[in-house]
């Protein structure tokens, strides 16, 4: 298949890279932009770095011409389009952190072509794209966005660790700055995407993506609250929502679990709500069920100090095995990982923790837990389980060997129901 059109994807990570090779099987060659030569080496030498992206395919994309990596933003000038998929994370006082979308329209306003398309993907409030990020791109480029160049915004919609999850598959919402924008950038998402969903405007579409994922928050506190109130009535979770899932209609299952984790999630809601205030209007759901899902981890972590007492022990020195440090099952991805502040809190009250993960074998740099870099995940063996005082269950990762867990662990403490079925009833076996 081929095409002679060249488009730009900004932010090699975990939304950029899946797009790019979607684009890339359709035909349309792709220049990968990032600001971390690490990567782009990487995926100029066929590799991955991302669980569910395979090296083959990378590799494949290369040797057609289609793909190539980049950190030289001169080359936004060989492109009709660009796409923005970079960080969007939230600073001090939960601020929503613009800096990566902003430092990235700097960067590819001064190479903009005439009649480009501009697209952001980035989660953020409503607003963003008609002023922030229009305003960054008017100024480096000396053009009127909806006159000049085409200015679109399209949530991204990933589902990492799901194997039926497919970037051509998932319906893409759309909005334009103008009409005319929306068409163009439907023309782009059209050659690559099966179902389009224009929307009004960028706003509408930045909405969209702000409510899908306070829906889940919200729907994630309720349960992480009912599993406490359940608790004190010796009632288990569970088996309320395995039973309650049954019912065809007005019903859907959320799970409880030690916290939050990924990108969007523990972030997004507080978007919405730095936005509102500026509006003078009060998120006061959105904020209560950030509240409950941030206080989970303390919760998981005073319900090992009990199972520790119980058995005569003190957590000061207690071994700790904490079992995934990814945010969900089946990925890679550890990024607000509730793993991280399960090891901090334990650690603070004296814990001496460890972890395994088959998926992060080694703990990258991070600005939140430097200390922990290059730690690696231990062997999970009969003899590391049996020298483990408890075993933390944070992440239910298929890969984990569970039977070797359910025989040798000294104690387990449950948050993902893993072990239920191969443990339930067990005096050393806790849910938390």
């Amino acid at each position: 298949m081929k095409n002679s059109e060249t488009i730009g994807i900004v932010g090699m990570g975990y939304v950029g890279l899946p797009l790019s090779m979607q684009f890339c099987q359709v035909g349309v060659r792709v220049l990968g932009f990032d600001v971390d030569l690490d990567k782009v080496n990487k995926l100029n030498a066929g590799d991955s770095y991302i669980l569910h992206i395979a090296a083959e395919g990378i590799q494949e994309q290369r040797a057609s011409g289609r793909f190539e990596a980049t950190t030289d933003f001169a080359r936004v000038g060989e492109c009709s389009a660009v796409i923005i998929c970079v960080p969007t994370p939230l600073g001090e006082g939960r601020t929503p952190d613009l800096s990566y979308v902003l430092a990235t329209g700097r960067s590819i306003a001064p190479h903009l072509r005439q009649g480009a398309l501009v697209v952001l993907e980035s989660t953020t409030y409503p607003g963003t794209t008609d002023t922030e990020l229009r305003e960054s791109l008017e100024q480096g480029s000396g053009m009127m966005a909806g006159r000049d160049f085409h200015l679109a915004f399209s949530p991204e919609r990933e589902d990492p660790g799901n194997p039926d999850s497919k970037v051509r598959e998932i319906p893409k919402v759309v909005g334009g700055l103008t009409p005319a924008c929306l068409d163009k950038a439907l023309v782009l998402y059209g050659k690559a995407i099966r179902t389009l969903v224009p929307v009004a405007n960028c706003r509408v579409a930045e909405a969209v993506k702000l409510t899908e994922n306070i829906f889940r928050a919200v729907n994630i506190a309720m349960v992480n609250e009912l599993k406490g109130v359940y608790e004190a009535m010796d009632i288990d979770v569970w088996d309320v929502i395995a039973a309650a899932k049954t019912k065809p209609f007005g019903f859907m299952p959320f799970y409880p679990g030690p916290g939050l984790g990924g990108h969007c999630i523990p972030i997004d809601p507080f978007y919405l709500s730095w936005k509102a205030r500026q509006h003078g209007q009060e998120t006061r759901f959105i904020e209560l069920a950030g509240e409950v899902n941030s206080a989970m981890p303390a919760r998981v972590v005073d319900k090992v100090v009990s199972v520790l007492v119980a058995g005569g022990l003190s957590v000061i020195g207690a071994r700790v095995l904490l079992i995934g440090i990814a945010y969900k099952s089946n990925v890679d991805d550890d990024r607000e990982s509730p793993g991280y502040v399960l090891w901090q809190l334990l650690e603070e009250r004296g814990a001496v923790v460890s972890y395994h993960d088959p998926h992060v074998p080694v703990i990258r740099p991070s600005r939140e837990h430097s200390h922990l870099a290059g730690r690696t995940s231990v062997t999970l063996t009969a003899e590391e389980l049996a020298g483990h005082d408890v075993v933390l269950v944070a992440t239910h990762h298929a890969a984990v060997d569970w039977a070797l867990i359910a025989q040798h662990a000294v104690r387990v403490v449950d948050t993902r129901n893993a072990l239920a079925t191969q443990m339930q009833g067990l005096p050393h076996y806790f849910k938390a």
